[in-house]
């Protein structure tokens, strides 16, 4: 996440500029009614639950009142904008299942596998649960041992199933996405958005 030198730097004040530029030209009723986030006339700020938090967006100038990650803030942004209203049938799909995605999303895919066999090696049942929930995940019964949903942005939730190690098996885990995805972020923003739940769930059991 962190910048490798100025170039990237300047190459991402680039993007968030034009993220905000693009969010400026249209107005907060029809950015909340896309998006599911909450927009306040009277203050004119728009109200957004990213996992435990809820982030105010002050309009027109889309500052807001977080010191979140800024790769994250710019993803919240590409969302607001990219946002069409489209509704998921609960299907969880792959990123390499995304349109676009079969190169960068089913890399990141084999990518996440690795990072959260080694992130969850070690780690009882109990704490992994109570890093999810730290986080907003909400439970749900499946197949696998542990399935838990993070609410990252308001219609765009990721899921992550965890099988725990047994005699014959490490502890293994994936992370899914909602098949209407490809409606509120492109396959680039998807896999940082998967890279931010890593990051936070490796603070989460650093914090336990």
């Amino acid at each position: 996440m962190e910048y490798k030198n100025q170039t990237e730097n300047r190459a991402f004040q680039e993007m968030l500029l034009a993220a905000v530029k693009r969010l400026q030209n249209r107005s907060g009723e029809e950015i909340a009614a896309k998006s599911g986030a909450v927009f306040h006339s009277s203050r004119n700020m728009l109200e957004v639950q990213s996992f435990h938090e809820v982030i105010e967006i002050q309009l027109p100038e889309f500052y807001i009142n977080s010191d979140m990650d800024e790769w994250h803030y710019l993803t919240l942004l590409h969302y607001l904008d990219m946002a069409d209203g489209t509704e998921g049938s609960q299907k969880l799909i792959t990123f390499g299942n995304l349109k676009d995605g079969l190169i960068r999303g089913t890399k990141f895919d084999r990518t996440a596998e690795q990072k959260l066999e080694k992130l969850l090696q070690d780690k009882d049942p109990e704490k992994i649960q109570k890093a999810c929930k730290n986080l907003g995940a909400e439970f749900t019964e499946t197949k696998a041992d542990l399935c838990a949903a993070f609410p990252v942005l308001p219609r765009y939730p990721v899921t992550l199933k965890i099988w725990f190690a047994d005699e014959e098996f490490p502890v293994s885990g994936k992370i899914f996405l909602q098949d209407h995805a490809d409606h509120y972020l492109s396959v680039e923003d998807a896999v940082t958005v998967g890279e931010i739940l890593l990051q936070k769930l490796s603070e989460a059991f650093s914090s336990l």
